[in-house]
């Protein structure tokens, strides 16, 4: 759970460092500018805080990682093109970086005095509060190298969170190579970045990428 508000809390400090013109620059998300990106942001908090209020009495269905499902084809997202459209009506980039740290600094604190044993429902899912918030670390760290893929000057994702987002990776598709670095088996993994020839080879059989969604 502390690593749930770090990497969120992280990735709303990038988000508050941005400038006017990081806003339109691409992101990591195919299809999508920063501004579209960060205003997923605030989608994904509005549904963290729906979901620690939807408490339930439900056997718990799944964990942390079995949250995902993972397929080796992009994901069609039907609320991709809303959030393009909604990102582009906040006019002027303040107010969407306000909307954002206005819902991600309450989904921070929500989760702060969370209950982690209460098990709550999402998405036809049972989860314990400390198993979605661990799954969302995937969420916000993926994200976080989105945001910056095209901002050498952003503050990257904090080193624990990549260490356990490669974590689940690993255990829902295999293990990469120990001597590759954290970020570099999540973007090749989740084919953010293609392997070079070299890494190719190390992967062997392998099979790349991995969406979870």
């Amino acid at each position: 759970m502390d690593l749930f508000s770090r990497s969120l809390s992280d990735l709303l400090d990038t988000v508050g460092d941005l400038t006017d013109d990081d806003f339109a620059r691409p992101s990591g998300c195919a299809d999508w500018l920063v501004r579209d990106l960060v205003c997923h942001f605030v989608i994904d908090a509005q549904d963290v805080l729906i979901t620690l209020v939807t408490p339930t009495a439900d056997a718990v269905t799944h964990d942390a990682v079995t949250y995902w499902k993972v397929s080796h084809a992009p994901s069609d997202d039907p609320l991709a093109a809303l959030t393009v459209r909604l990102a582009a009506a906040y006019g002027e980039p303040w107010m969407l970086k306000h909307h954002v740290q206005d819902v991600g600094r309450a989904a921070v604190r929500a989760a702060q005095i969370a209950d982690p044993r209460l098990k709550v429902g999402t998405q036809d899912m049972v989860l314990a509060v400390a198993d979605y918030l661990g799954a969302y670390v995937w969420e916000w760290t993926l994200h976080h190298l989105d945001l910056v893929a095209h901002l050498p000057h952003a503050r990257r994702p904090h080193a624990d969170a990549l260490a356990r987002c490669r974590e689940v990776l690993e255990r829902v598709g295999g293990a990469f190579p120990a001597s590759w670095r954290d970020e570099d088996v999540l973007l090749v993994g989740t084919g953010r970045r293609a392997p070079t020839e070299a890494e190719r080879a190390e992967l062997g059989d392998l099979r790349i990428p991995f969406v979870l969604g």
